[in-house]
């Protein structure tokens, strides 16, 4: 008998959610995605360093942001060379609320990879879905280069990527569901929310479901998983980025993962189309409590471990 992570290969493309490339190989992973916070945990393990001083002895004398983008590449090209897919490269959160920047920045990042010898159709560049990263992505992929939207929690945000035709976005399953078990305090009944039913769950269905009832070519990546239910949950999602550790308990389970997501059950379904202008995707994104708290937090977040990157990196 297979096990649980290949037969989710069967319905969905398995993409592995680290900086740590050494971890890659065992679960063969199509696609591999990187974050600030995940980059930070990465240069902090001993078999990494040499790469780092590598790279901080080649850019030394740059400004702090373009050493920072040179490592974050070094460990994407590095990344390249395991999986057969793409990898995708982080935008500094900082620059989320900057449209010109993050375009500038995003261009810069793909120059870096070209520089590097790589096929930059193979490098995605991540953006967080506020309004004016959605914006950015929208000037890059009309120049050719292919994003992946991170931090999305609603609806409202996958609205407006699709309508500024990106490459893929990535709903986050994990922070949604940690939201409202916070909210719901000691009335949570994880039974009754798990698999199927589980909120972060829902909302990744409901997107792939608008999706596909209109024929929307944004791929769809589910990703920020907390247990292995909500995984199998989305099983015939595009695509499910996850982490080691649980990439590690698919593997080892004999469960199995029958596809639970279907395009022509999605067609079947009624829908009506949706569109926001700048105001309207404000106002829409302001009405969901969740979306706006999470995506603020995930920005801080991510902000955050960039400047300890930067710190770890100055100190070098």
């Amino acid at each position: 008998m297979s096990n649980q992570l290949q037969a989710l290969k069967q319905s969905t493309t398995v993409v592995a959610d680290t900086g740590d490339f050494h971890q890659l190989q065992a679960f063969q992973p199509q696609d591999a995605t990187t974050n600030p916070s995940l980059i930070l945990k990465a240069v902090q393990k001993p078999e990494y360093a040499s790469l780092v001083d590598e790279v901080m002895a080649k850019t030394q004398g740059l400004p702090i942001d373009e050493r920072m983008d040179q490592l974050i590449v070094r460990f994407g090209t590095e990344i390249l060379k395991i999986i057969p897919g793409r990898v995708s490269t982080e935008v500094d959160a900082r620059l989320s609320f900057d449209t010109n920047a993050t375009l500038t920045r995003g261009e810069r990042i793909v120059e870096l990879y070209r520089a590097a010898g790589v096929d930059t159709s193979r490098v995605l560049i991540k953006v967080a879905a506020t309004w004016e990263g959605i914006q950015a992505a929208r000037l890059l992929e009309q120049r050719g280069i292919p994003t992946n939207l991170t931090l999305l929690f609603s609806f409202a945000q996958a609205v407006a990527c699709a309508d500024a035709k990106v490459q893929l976005i990535s709903p986050f399953v994990g922070r949604i569901y940690d939201w409202y078990k916070k909210q719901a305090g000691s009335q949570w009944d994880e039974a009754a929310k798990a698999g199927v039913n589980d909120p972060g769950v829902q909302s990744v269905r409901g997107i792939y479901e608008y999706y596909k009832h209109f024929g929307i070519k944004t791929e769809i990546m589910g990703a920020s998983f907390r247990n292995v239910g909500q995984i199998v949950a989305l099983a015939g999602c595009d695509l499910l980025t996850i982490s080691p550790d649980l990439l590690q308990q698919l593997a080892d389970s004999q469960a199995p993962a029958p596809q639970l997501l279907d395009v022509e059950a999605a067609k079947a379904k009624t829908h009506t189309f949706v569109q926001y202008d700048e105001a309207q995707f404000r106002f829409a994104l302001n009405e969901d409590a969740m979306a706006t708290e999470k995506l603020a937090e995930g920005i801080r977040a991510f902000a955050a471990d960039a400047v300890k990157l930067e710190a770890i990196l100055q100190a070098r």
